[in-house]
C-alpha cells in the first residue's frame, strides 16, 4: 500500500507542477486551482506513505521521480530543450534514487 500512496503522491506533485506552468502566473483559473488541489493531495498522500516508509527514502523517491517526470513533461509537452547534459543529469538523478532505494 505504501508504494501505491507514494506513486499517487508523485503523480499529484507532477500534476501540480505542470499546472503551475499552465496557470501562466495564476492568470488562468482552472490550472491555478489545480495547483493547490494537486499539492494538497500530494502532501496528504506523502504523509500517509511516511506511516510505513522511512522519511529519507520516501522523500528521495518522491522528489527524484517528480523531478525526472517534470523535466520529461517540460520537454515533451512544453517544448523545453533536452540536450545531452540534461539527459545525463536526469540519468544521474535516476541512479541516485535507485541507489538510495537499494540501500534501504
Amino acid at each position: 500500500m505504501s508504494w501505491l500512496t507514494l506513486t499517487l503522491a508523485i503523480a499529484f506533485e507532477v500534476a501540480g507542477t505542470t499546472s503551475m506552468k499552465l496557470s501562466e502566473g495564476f492568470t488562468k483559473l482552472v490550472p491555478s486551482v489545480a495547483i493547490f488541489v494537486c499539492y494538497a493531495a500530494a502532501f496528504a498522500l506523502l504523509t500517509l506513505t511516511l506511516r510505513t516508509m522511512g522519511v529519507g527514502i520516501t522523500y528521495a523517491i518522491w522528489s527524484g521521480v517528480g523531478t525526472v517526470a517534470t523535466a520529461i513533461i517540460g520537454a515533451l509537452v512544453f517544448g523545453e530543450s533536452m540536450g545531452l547534459v540534461k539527459v545525463a543529469c536526469i540519468l544521474l538523478i535516476t541512479l541516485g534514487v535507485v541507489g538510495l532505494a537499494l540501500t534501504d
